[in-house]
Formats: C-alpha cells, structure tokens, sequence
C-alpha cells in the first residue's frame, strides 16, 4: 500500500520552501515510509508490485504536487530497475531490499562535461586492481546526488598494458557500478540547479581511486550503457512523462480556478473567449499527453516490443504539454504567475528541465523520425 495523501499535502504547504532548500531529509524518509521508494519493485523485495499503469498514476500524483518529490521516485526507481533488470542474484539480493525499504537512497552518476546526450562519450574510467576496480571521474548534475547512498556510475573500464613506450590503457567497455557514498575519495559538492527541479538536491560526484569490489559492477563490461543504462533511462524517461502530466495538470487547474474568479472590468476572465481558448488548447494537450502514456504504459505491461517507442512519444508529448501549459498558465495569472513562492511559476521552470533530461526533445524527435522510416520501409 502506498500512502501518498499525506506527501500531497506536505507538498501544497511546504512545496515553494523546499523549491528554495531543497527537500529535506525527513521527506526523503516519509516517502520511503510511505513506499513511494520500491513502488514498482516485487511484493517478495518488500515493494508494492505496481505495474506501470499504477506506477505512472503515482508518478502524475506526484508530479500535479511537486516535481523534486516525483524526481526523487523517478531517480531512485531507475537505479532499483537497472539493478533488478541486470544485476546477479547475488547483486539482487544484496541491493534491491534495501533500496526498496528506503534504507538506501540511490541516485544515476552519468552526466559529465563532455558526455550529456551522448553517454558514450564520459571519460570516468574504472581501472582493474586486484579483485577491485579503482573509479576514477567528476559526474555533473546527480539528482539527489546531495542525499544518495549509493550511485549508479557510468564509466569506462580500461585494462593496463605494457608497451616499449611504458603503461598504456586501452578501453575495454563501457561499465556500470554501484559505488558507496562514504568510500573514501567519494566527494559530494551541492551543485545550483539553476533553473528548475531546485528542490531535487543536485550535485557534483568527484570520484578519486575510489576502491570498489568487482562485485559492484552491475553486468558485464561493454553492456555498461546498452543494457544498464539503458534500462534507467527508460525507466526514468516513462515516470518523467506521467510526471509531466500531472505537472501540466496542476497548471491548467491553477489557471482555470484564477480565471473563474479574478474579475477585471466587472467581468470574471473566464468569461472571455481568448482565455476559454487557452484553458481549451491547454486540455487538450493534456489529454493528448495522458493518452500517450496510457498507450507506453498497456506496451510495457505487454511486454510489447513497441513499449520503448511508446515511452519515448509519451515522454516527449508530455514534457511539450507540460512546458506550453505552465508558460500559458503564467500568462493567465499574470503578476501572480511571477510570484516567487507560486506553483505555476515553479512549475514552468521545472517543465524546460523536462525538455532536457532523459533525452531531450530533439533526440527524441530523431528516434520517433526513425521509427517511423522503418515502417515505411
């Protein structure tokens, strides 16, 4: 059983402080409590066994109140999927209680200064020692990098050689590890989110020779972003969508009730024709967006191979909704848009992130281009 009400209602009250502080510790441990951690992970892990239509309406749930408290969902779920997906039994049975229960909070070490839609490209290395790997690498914009345990890294495993020319280390794949927190040389710098999702605790992970068992590497090397990855990506990009629907969701409703009651001229906005049209485009963008994600969600159920396509137009309709509604909505609140505790405010900072993150909108516009080229033919 999931308790959600009462994170909904922490949100409505506490959601505009924790934009300027970031969520605080006692909710990252009320959301575990609540199950909102190992949502989706099996009943015989200690999770709540939803299946992905039930999983995106926590997401949407979540997203209508507060984006930061969806990302938490949304990042700790991608490392527990990864884990699931393609750890050993031995992996599994060591992580997924825990990261289920809340006693770990993870988070995704991917980004980097020259790796950002292209992942291939990251320049953290994992170098064999022993029966250990030593990882090496700055990771840029960890979503509650902040307050993780253990992050999931991304890096490329490189095996020393001799040569007449001394030590050289060609590339031997790309790998994906679990590393602790608190081994030494893992340093944590809070990072300024900037623009939107200013209450997911972002941060900077500096790894210097890190030591960590080859244990923790999660599948083999080479499969580190096709398989590993790549299932995080996926599971994040299908949470991020249902999220944005309830994001533009909260707009259109904060919109809609300001015009039914702000009056100019002895008129109620609402009454005008132009601000109908805009609450109307606004629903129908949503219910567009809502429809997408039902369809990726009944695939994934499925098992269908159209489930990755479905999640990519789901994520891309909704993160489109999401950022035209909140900018819309803003105009319809006028000077009570820009206030600098409101939601619709805050909500359309944190949809231009949603454009961004888990592929971005261009990316995905060329993986649908694709998909629809390979029909043709």
């Amino acid at each position: 059983m999931i308790a959600v009400d009462e994170l909904v209602r922490a949100a409505a009250v506490e959601g505009a402080r924790w934009d300027r502080d970031g969520l605080p510790d006692a909710m990252v441990e009320r959301a575990a409590r609540a199950g909102i951690l190992g949502a989706d992970r099996p009943v015989a892990v200690g999770g709540a066994g939803c299946d992905a239509r039930e999983l995106g309406e926590l997401a949407a749930t979540l997203g209508h109140a507060c984006t930061s408290l969806r990302s938490l969902l949304t990042v700790h779920g991608m490392v527990a999927a990864a884990v699931d997906r393609w750890g050993t039994a031995a992996q599994r049975d060591e992580w997924l209680p825990r990261l289920t229960s809340g006693d770990l909070v993870a988070a995704l070490a991917a980004t980097e200064a020259g790796a950002g839609t292209e992942l291939s490209a990251v320049a953290t290395t994992f170098e064999p020692d022993g029966q250990d790997f030593l990882v090496t690498g700055t990771k840029l914009w960890v979503t509650f990098g902040q307050r993780a345990d253990v992050y999931l890294v991304l890096g490329t495993k490189y095996v020393s050689s001799a040569s007449a020319s001394g030590p050289t280390t060609p590339p031997g794949g790309l790998c994906a590890a679990l590393v602790d927190r608190r081994r030494p040389g893992v340093v944590v710098e809070p990072a300024d989110s900037g623009l939107g999702l200013r209450g997911a605790r972002l941060a900077t992970i500096r790894f210097d020779r890190v030591r960590i068992p080859a244990a923790q590497v999660i599948a083999p090397p080479g499969f580190g972003l096709s398989h590993v990855i790549g299932t995080a990506l996926d599971h994040g990009r299908y949470t991020v969508a249902w999220g944005c629907v309830g994001l533009a969701r909260a707009c259109l409703d904060d919109a809609a009730a300001h015009a039914a009651t702000r009056v100019q001229g002895g008129t109620a906005l609402v009454e005008h024709q132009l601000i109908r049209a805009t609450l109307g485009r606004g629903w129908a963008e949503v219910e567009g967006a809502r429809a997408l994600c039902e369809r990726a969600a009944d695939a994934r159920i499925a098992g269908s191979p159209e489930a990755l396509i479905a999640t990519v137009t789901a994520k891309y309709a909704a993160a489109a909704a999401a950022a035209t509604v909140s900018e819309r909505a803003v105009q319809v609140l006028g000077a009570a848009g820009c206030a600098p505790d409101g939601r619709v405010g805050r909500f359309y900072r944190d949809a231009k992130v949603m454009q961004i993150i888990e592929g971005a909108q261009e990316v995905a516009e060329v993986t649908m281009g694709e998909h629809v080229v390979r029909g043709a033919r």
